[in-house]
């Protein structure tokens, strides 16, 4: 990942590793006490509507293949990282306050696997952050999947279809991913910790108050791609205390044209950082275009820097909100 100027560098808050330690006090109860491992229910086989999908796993996934950090991230911060057999379609490094495992060090392919790789892996659950990832051109579709005994979940906030796309997304919908794969894996008392510590950890953000307005730049370079209104950048901005530019626009990411955002000109540009497209080279491009770098945020140097994995709904979302907090409390200093 590019690292942006030094005053400006995107530090990970310890909200992770206060979780990590919380979740460590459950495992050492859990080892004294048979018992506690035992699943709040009981009741398997699992079954539920995903995405519009009815996805049943038989017992808690022994053998999970993961694509997109989110998810990744998400089976690490659960203590679940010894299921990952193969991880594929990383965003980034793993944060440091999360323990990795090998599967995750080495992913088995860099973009949405096959469906060949996939299963040579020979997994019980897919555990996917994006639809597309389940489909006859990437690791398989969700009934050929279920057909030959691998079981599928997708990142409901990653949902598409009618009545299942958040509608806006919410952190009480990444909380209930968590608490909903704590279930699947049979691991409610670790769900429902991490789950405790980063409402915590969200309710003690105390958001800017000044009323900035700020442009969410993901990716794009003649055509920027954009947070729009109802997505994980306007989650976490508005957690923030910022006013989207594009908040307007009814969806998740939207194409935002030069024009259109010279004219809103905001005060901040919070600029993803990705390996593919890193905040270095966009703060290159607002400097020396000659419309861009007129504009108060330009000109002012006020960026915030936020990298690609912290932007998909998942575990890194209350930190990310914390981060942006932090960095525009720098920008007057």
């Amino acid at each position: 990942m590019s690292a942006v100027r030094s005053r400006r560098r995107y530090a990970l808050p310890a909200v992770t590793a206060a979780a990590a330690l919380a979740l460590a006090a459950c495992s050492a109860t859990a080892a004294d006490e048979p018992d506690a491992a035992a699943s709040a229910s009981g009741a398997f086989p699992v079954t539920l509507d995903n995405c519009g999908f009815e996805t049943t796993v038989e017992a808690p996934p022994e053998r999970v293949v993961t694509i997109k950090s989110s998810t990744t991230e998400m089976l690490l911060a659960l203590g679940l990282g010894d299921r990952i057999v193969g991880s594929a379609f990383l965003d980034g490094p793993v944060p440091d306050s999360l323990e990795t495992v090998p599967a995750v060090e080495e992913p088995f392919a860099d973009e949405a696997p096959g469906s060949e790789a996939t299963l040579a892996l020979e997994p019980d659950l897919v555990y996917a952050g994006w639809e597309s990832n389940l489909s006859a051109e990437t690791a398989g579709d969700r009934t050929t999947l279920a057909g030959l005994g691998v079981a599928t979940y997708v990142s409901p906030a990653a949902c598409k279809a009618e009545g299942y796309m958040p509608d806006p997304l919410t952190f009480d919908t990444v909380f209930d991913e968590i608490a909903e794969v704590g279930t699947l894996f049979d691991a409610e008392e670790a769900a429902a910790a991490l789950v405790e510590e980063q409402r915590a950890a969200l309710d003690a953000i105390e958001p800017d108050d000044r009323g900035l307005t700020a442009l969410w730049w993901s990716s794009g370079d003649d055509t920027p791609y954009v947070g729009a209104g109802i997505g994980a950048p306007q989650m976490i901005m508005e957690a923030a205390g910022l006013t989207n530019v594009a908040a307007d626009v009814h969806d998740t990411w939207t194409s935002l044209g030069w024009e259109s955002i010279v004219e809103a000109d905001p005060d901040v540009v919070v600029l993803v950082d990705a390996a593919w497209n890193p905040a270095d080279a966009k703060i290159e491009a607002l400097e020396s275009n000659p419309a861009t770098r007129e504009m108060t945020a330009v000109k002012e140097e006020r960026y915030v820097v936020v990298p690609f994995p912290a932007t998909e709904a998942g575990v890194r979302n209350v930190d990310a909100v914390a981060s942006v907090v932090d960095q525009l409390a720098d920008l007057d200093r």
